[in-house]
């Protein structure tokens, strides 16, 4: 049973979540925040890309 329940979360319940906040957009995102805060976004959005990245350069190489 906790094999589909991880299969369900990993499915499913992240479709749900990203179809439900929408793509992510970056134009005007942070419009009103002050310097730090919007230092601070872009960083999480760079880290956010950079592990992307990352999850896709080991999908494409070779295991073992």
């Amino acid at each position: 049973m906790n094999r589909f329940k991880v299969w369900w979360h990993e499915t499913f319940h992240d479709w749900w979540f990203r179809s439900l906040i929408g793509p992510a957009q970056t134009k005007g995102a942070v419009h009103g925040a002050d310097q730090a805060a919007r230092e601070q976004w872009k960083r999480d959005l760079e880290n956010r890309k950079r592990y992307t990245r990352e999850q896709r350069e080991r999908r494409r190489s070779p295991q073992g």
